[in-house]
């Protein structure tokens, strides 16, 4: 895996007093510490080709052995050339090789791993690897309700035949998809739409449905047996995070469907209790850097997934873990991996805290100032960090980047 964030921050606690607001309704009320802020140099292209570079330097993989290139973003740079393209130009990446974006909301990263894991286990890769990554930018207007939940970065993941952080359990998922309008972002808007409460009941209702079918499935394969609740037999859960305490009320329907389908009553206070416990080993040690960093959409599901290994990788080698990726509008899945034998080595090369601790912390006036700026044609105006890339401006209507030469 490869992180990339913006080099900017604003702390959530300056918000909220900028704004006229108890710090304690961000801090503990969405589980917010932090918030990613990109200037104009940093945009999906340029945050996408430089966790791909992470990626690739930590798997050690020369480029030639690259077959396919898949990037999930609801935030794309043209109606028509995907941010696949560019990155794929960036990197240096093989002609010979497929090249193309996912969209879906939140959940096009995710298409793009199960096209490469499936596209690997069918045989069609013939032993080559694929570069999946998630990558956007989540932004809302100023004051308002979605303010706090912003953030923006990407996540690259190397999918091979014989992966070193994570085997996924190939043909064992649940699917839920429903047509609905929780959250939307018309053509030409800068800005998402939401209706939030009724996202997050589409988005627990999704979950309930993609659950029970990677239960089925997972039975069927001989991965749960019968004596525990399905839940408590996966070491983790990482949930797609556009809140860190949205994966709080995801654990608990998740506890509920065990025990609805186990036909066990619902004793309130108890299991309120049992899923706050479940909560905090479970899940709770995946939300670190996604409180740190805010929601990436299509990339949020597996920064929880980075932030988890990171912390907790010796402990967890060889035990499954599960995972909900959500898209609104609306599509989800439920599936599962286990923990691979080099996972160690990898969450070592990954350095997230290296990539947390490079930042900048900027004041609320700085923070307005850049959410103000409509991006010019001369792009922003940061060169890039030594080895990475930037967004320099469009020149007759092309976009240019720029690479950092050491």
């Amino acid at each position: 895996m490869g992180v990339a964030i913006p080099r900017r921050y604003l702390d959530l606690g300056d918000l909220a007093i900028a704004r006229g607001v108890d710090p304690l309704k961000f801090t503990l009320g969405l589980g917010a510490r932090e918030m990613a802020i990109a200037d104009p140099s940093e945009d999906t292209v340029s945050l996408a080709a430089e966790a791909g570079r992470r990626a690739l330097a930590a798997a050690r993989l020369e480029p030639s052995k690259l077959g396919m290139l898949v990037v999930g973003t609801e935030t794309g740079v043209d109606h028509s050339k995907p941010v696949s393209s560019y990155v794929h130009g960036l990197l240096e990446l093989p002609r010979a090789m497929r090249v193309y974006d996912t969209q879906h909301a939140c959940y096009g990263g995710t298409a793009g791993l199960w096209a490469a894991v499936e596209w690997i286990a069918s045989g069609a890769a013939a032993g080559r690897a694929a570069l999946v990554i998630c990558s956007d930018i989540a932004r809302y207007g100023l004051a308002t309700a979605g303010e706090p939940t912003q953030g923006a970065g990407a996540v690259a993941m190397v999918i091979a035949e014989n992966p070193a952080m994570l085997a996924i359990d190939v043909g064992i998922s649940g699917a839920s998809s429903t047509h609905v309008h929780d959250f939307w972002r018309p053509l030409g808007h800068r800005v998402a739409e939401v209706d939030g409460h009724y996202s997050v009941q589409c988005y627990l209702d999704a979950l309930a449905g993609a659950y029970r079918g990677w239960k089925e499935r997972a039975r069927a394969a001989g991965l749960l047996h019968t004596a525990t609740l399905a839940s408590e037999q996966l070491a983790r859960v990482c949930y797609h995070v556009p809140f860190c305490k949205m994966a709080k009320k995801a654990h608990v329907q998740v506890r509920r469907c065990d025990l609805d389908d186990a036909r066990t009553l619902w004793d309130v206070a108890g299991e309120e209790a049992s899923a706050a416990a479940a909560f905090r080993g479970q899940v709770e040690p995946s939300l670190v850097a996604c409180s740190r960093i805010g929601n990436i959409y299509t990339g949020s599901l597996y920064l929880a997934l980075a932030g988890l290994l990171d912390r907790d990788a010796a402990r967890l080698r060889g035990q499954r873990v599960g995972l909900f990726s959500y898209g609104s509008g609306c599509t989800s899945e439920f599936f599962s991996g286990s923990v691979g034998p080099r996972v160690v080595e990898r969450v070592r090369a990954l350095d997230l805290a290296g990539v947390l601790a490079a930042r900048e912390r900027i004041d609320f006036g700085e923070y307005e100032r850049i959410m103000a700026l409509n991006v010019p044609a001369g792009g922003g105006n940061q060169s890039p960090r030594p080895g990475s890339f930037a967004f320099t401006g469009v020149e007759d209507h092309r976009r240019q980047y720029a690479r950092s030469s050491s």
